[in-house]
């Protein structure tokens, strides 16, 4: 008996100025199952996703749905044919509202009037049924990543598509919101919906996945049933060899304050509430110190006042003993600070210039890089290339890659490599591993160790509870817009952090009433795992 097939993929190529993306791969979707796509940053994975939603034309191969070749010239025709997707990097206009986003494309009209009431009452059904809290009024320029993402996600549940894709949906979702989304997935293979999941977290392959296809530098390696393999396995499937899973790193000697924050307050773009509500805490020298929260809770506003991209409206920040409250976003990294950001693509490149450009942003005006005003271009080149090699940024066409055309991971790691390798006092870093591959995230935890461990000062802002409770010597949650708790990651555990971040903390502390919510936080995780080996 034949397999029945949603979805096939045959021989696909697809070409790129001085890199071959895609080199002969196969990939085969049955009906009603999870189908995860593995591989390194850059090996591929989102432009094969690309090309089944019809954003690329390859240059060989065949795809077929339901055992018929089809021809996927755009997205409105992989959406005719039932197939929608879930970027990556985020497909919304940024000066329209989220209802706006969702249906735009697919507007429903009476007599040439717009149907917002319907439209309003569908996203609204979907956005409770899923649990993804949507604000329909709100401007996507003033809504968080993680709000984002949902929005993507509900672009793709209002098109009522059979063939899902996800590309990295969970990049930026907290662990709550992906043990939900997990679910919502199940449900999907269980109302016989098929899903293509593009990921780099092991523990979501082995929840979720019926089948993964793995794909390395371009090429398909080929296709596993997951029941049977481990984190370690896939690993190796993945990039060719062992990868360390666990953070090795020697017990902190902190020094003296590096960041020094008082009763600051940074204003909400969204409302008019303040998002940082008096928050102190200080960063010393020979220390990580980890921001963890529930997306949404001021840690975007906290980093924007820290690094200058919004004002401060009280309080004082300094660094290394200045007064840095009012500074320039220049004048900040001279003084000794560097930023990872959030937005990579807002706040971390120039998509449109190359990649050697973006790699010297921060230092093109030293003397290094410039001779009475002027580029000195053999110094940037031999810059670049020397970061790109430490750093395995891997593009078509090197130095002089338009960094627009680079997978998120590689723009990642370029972000990563410039902000180090400038050897800052302090450094930020907002979802550093964002995108990664499990063999990059070694790298990047190993290199934000290394920094600590050369006596600088590093603040995480991560929404990882694995990377939140190995990486950090010092753990700060917070809560609207308040730090309401302080951990040592060797005396806690990922319970107490998400009833803090939950805001239930407080509340509840010192309680009898504490043992009961715990047992009934952990009871609820151990059912969905369960649910997930069924």
């Amino acid at each position: 008996m034949a397999e029945d097939y949603v979805i096939e993929m045959l021989h696909i190529t697809k070409e790129f100025p001085g890199i071959k993306a895609n080199d002969d791969v196969t990939l085969q979707l049955r009906r009603g199952e999870i189908h995860a796509l593995l591989g390194e940053n850059g090996a591929g994975k989102s432009t094969l996703m690309s090309v089944l939603f019809g954003l690329y034309t390859p240059e060989k191969g065949v795809i077929k749905k339901d055992g018929r070749e089809v021809k996927v010239s755009d997205p409105n025709e992989a959406n005719r044919l039932g197939i929608g997707m879930v970027h990556q990097h985020f497909k919304l206009v940024e000066c329209f509202s989220v209802l706006d986003n969702i249906i735009l494309g697919v507007e429903e009209t009476k007599h040439g009037i717009l149907q917002y009431e319907e439209a309003r009452k569908k996203v609204m059904a979907l956005s409770e049924k899923y649990r993804l809290k949507v604000d329909p009024d709100a401007l996507v320029e003033n809504i968080t990543v993680g709000m984002q993402q949902r929005v993507e996600i509900l672009k793709m549940l209002y098109r009522d598509n059979e063939v899902l894709i996800f590309d990295e949906p969970t990049a930026v979702l907290t662990p709550q919101e992906i043990d939900e989304l997990m679910e919502i997935m199940r449900n999907f293979r269980k109302e016989g919906k098929s899903i293509l999941f593009i990921t780099h977290k092991m523990a979501e392959i082995l929840a979720v996945a019926d089948r993964c296809t793995i794909l390395r530098k371009g090429r398909g390696i080929g296709t596993v049933d997951v029941a049977g393999q481990t984190p370690e396995s896939l690993s190796r499937l993945m990039v060719g060899r062992d990868v360390k899973l666990k953070v090795e790193k020697k017990p902190s000697v902190p020094g003296e304050t590096v960041l020094e924050v008082r009763d600051m307050v940074v204003p909400s773009r969204s409302h008019n509430n303040n998002a940082v509500k008096g928050v102190s805490f200080n960063v010393r020298r020979g220390e990580i110190v980890c921001i963890a929260g529930i997306d949404g809770n001021g840690q975007t506003e906290l980093v924007y006042g820290l690094a200058g991209l919004e004002k401060i409206t009280r309080g004082t920040v300094r660094l290394c003993g200045t007064d840095m409250t009012n500074l320039p976003v220049r004048a900040r990294s001279k003084l000794g600070m560097s930023h990872i950001p959030e937005d990579r693509h807002k706040h971390g490149l120039v998509l449109d210039y190359s990649l050697e450009q973006n790699l010297v942003l921060q230092r093109y005006w030293q003397p290094d890089f410039q001779r009475s005003g002027v580029i000195r271009k053999d110094a940037v080149r031999t810059y670049a290339e020397r970061l790109i090699g430490a750093y395995d940024i891997r593009s078509g066409q090197g130095p002089v890659t338009v960094v627009r055309s680079m997978s998120g991971g590689n723009q990642q790691k370029a972000i990563i490599a410039r902000e180090i390798d400038k050897q800052p006092e302090l450094l930020i870093a907002v979802q550093p591993t964002r995108g990664l591959d499990v063999g990059a995230i070694a790298s990047v935890h190993q290199e934000l160790v290394a920094q600590r461990d050369a006596g600088k000062a590093v603040l995480l802002v991560s929404l990882e509870l694995e990377e939140v409770m190995n990486l950090p010597d010092r753990i700060l949650v917070m809560y609207e817009g308040e730090i309401v708790g302080e951990f040592d990651p060797a005396k806690t555990n990922v319970q107490e952090l998400g009833i803090y971040m939950a805001g239930a903390g407080a509340k509840i502390a010192g309680s009898p009433r504490l043992d009961k919510f715990v047992d009934k936080v952990l009871d609820k995780r151990e059912k969905r795992k369960e649910a997930g080996r069924k």
